[in-house]
């Protein structure tokens, strides 16, 4: 027999034998000691409302909102699943530009549809978007889309509150191990017990 079949084996046969539910208990004790998703929210919002009254940068997102993108962001979804979450799938370009400001990267960010090089030397040119855009074979809009994300890349203007941030997410994902280890020591506790109380009760 399996190590979880042998769990789920001694777990029936001992609540239909005592009928008791404190074999579980200790795992309630984990809830509300570690900070919970809504708390990492908070501390992350706080961060946003200081980068939005330094007028950083500007947005039509509440410091809320920008915390919820980035908890989100780290749980893997795309903007569009960022903006559905925010309570408007039309959100998605003012969440893409938001991440993007808050250096928050996705792979899809950086394959360009042209040389960046090339790009920068037209520019450096003195050519207009337009004719950049031209040149490059893309939409103005396209262009300014990846010009956007290479010059948020480079400006380090955030970097201290972005590392705050990261700092709060880095916890939360300490939490989370925890909460997951602390579960894992509970069960194999209740285990413990059951066996234990099984081997009196025969």
């Amino acid at each position: 027999m399996t190590e979880d079949k042998r769990k789920a084996h001694l777990l029936k046969l001992f609540s239909s034998m005592s009928g008791k539910t404190k074999i579980v208990e200790p795992m309630k004790n984990i809830h509300g000691t570690l900070r919970d998703s809504d708390a990492i929210e908070r501390e992350v919002a706080l961060v946003m409302r200081e980068i939005i009254e330094q007028g950083i940068f500007k947005t039509s997102l509440k410091p809320i909102q920008l915390a919820k993108l980035v908890t989100s962001f780290y749980a893997g979804k795309n903007d569009t699943e960022i903006a559905r979450e925010l309570g408007d799938e039309k959100l998605s370009k003012t969440v893409a530009r938001a991440r993007v400001r808050l250096k928050l990267f996705r792979d899809l960010d950086f394959r360009m549809p042209f040389d960046k090089e090339r790009m920068e030397e037209l520019i450096e040119s003195g050519k207009t978007m337009k004719e950049v855009s031209e040149e490059l074979g893309v939409s103005p809009s396209t262009l300014r889309e990846y010009r956007h994300v290479i010059e948020e890349q480079e400006d380090p203007t955030i970097d201290p509150y972005i590392d705050r941030i990261r700092d709060v997410m880095e916890d939360r994902d300490l939490s989370e191990q925890m909460t997951r280890s602390a579960t894992a020591d509970s069960l194999g506790e209740a285990i413990d017990i059951t066996e234990a109380e099984l081997i009196d009760v025969t």
